[in-house]
């Protein structure tokens, strides 16, 4: 599975995404200290909604166009509520051009914009037309450091931060088939080097077999590494009857807020209505560490 960004923009899976890392920055701006948020698979930080790549597929009607925009209907508001900062973000990229949405911000480009002056964001990203349009996007924020190369190594060599707060975003293109072993190893090896950091791990979901096996090495590494709280927050479009469908999204959170599950479980149910494609269609909050249902 190649999963560009560029091609992606807005959909299903970058909404989740999205709105699990705004809500982990806003939390983390609540305490006086400075933090870093490395993005190690950054894309180019930005898409036109209307470029060829997004026409394309046309995804992101039936993501970010169900939330905003002139089809989306009103969130209820303990919905509304909890994604104003989010929403915030990707209406003042449109600004101008009410109700249509023209443009969405990537990951490195939400996480720029919640930075404070004494904060940092470390945006790594290895193709080089990806890296030259984060670069051309980002490069006047004095608070960014831009890298092109491997993402894996880039984590490696970026921890543990000297703020000694931050979050971490791993969200490669999956490209590899074994992507999924590299997410678990790379969670360990960031624990290792930064154990009180929040991870945020991207994955998609067709197959939930190999998702099963993903849960249990996460679990593992984060025993291993004396966690309390390692969150799995999924999405499903549909039951995942077919493995060869985009089925749902899943976002790994390591060391997450406090308040995320409950965020989560006031959100999700929401989005897995709007973004439903068949029977089926869900969400799960799971505590790996617990294996219960988060509250």
């Amino acid at each position: 599975m190649n999963y560009r960004h560029a091609y992606h923009a807005g959909n299903f899976a970058d909404v989740v995404k999205h709105v699990v890392l705004v809500l982990c920055l806003v939390h983390l701006r609540k305490k006086e200290a400075p933090f870093r948020v490395i993005d190690t698979h950054a894309g180019p930080g930005s898409a036109d909604l209307a470029a060829i790549e997004s026409e394309k597929t046309g995804e992101w009607r039936d993501g970010i166009g169900q939330l905003i925009g002139p089809e989306a209907r009103p969130l209820p508001p303990q919905v509304a509520a909890r994604l104003k900062p989010y929403l915030d973000l990707i209406a003042a990229e449109n600004a101008g051009f009410a109700p249509t949405l023209k443009r969405y911000p990537g990951s490195p480009q939400l996480m720029a914009s919640l930075l404070r002056d004494k904060d940092a964001l470390y945006a790594n990203e290895m193709h080089p037309e990806d890296s030259r349009r984060l670069a051309k996007l980002l490069a006047k924020d004095r608070q960014v450091k831009l890298m092109e190369g491997d993402g894996w190594t880039a984590l490696k060599s970026l921890l543990p931060p000297a703020e000694k707060r931050g979050l971490i975003l791993i969200d490669p293109p999956f490209e590899e088939p074994n992507e999924l072993v590299r997410l678990t190893n790379g969670l360990g090896d960031g624990l290792a080097r930064f154990r009180s950091g929040t991870f945020l791990l991207w994955y998609p979901i067709k197959d939930p077999k190999p998702i099963q096996r993903f849960h249990r090495g996460v679990t593992e590494v984060s025993r291993h590494a004396k966690l309390e709280t390692v969150l799995a927050a999924e999405l499903y479009l549909r039951a995942p009857r077919h493995p060869d469908y985009l089925n749902g999204t899943g976002m790994i959170i390591a060391n997450p807020p406090f308040t995320l599950a409950d965020d989560l479980n006031v959100i999700l149910p929401e989005l897995a209505a709007r973004f439903a494609k068949g029977p089926g269609a869900m969400h799960r909050v799971v505590d790996l560490l617990n294996e219960i249902k988060a509250a």
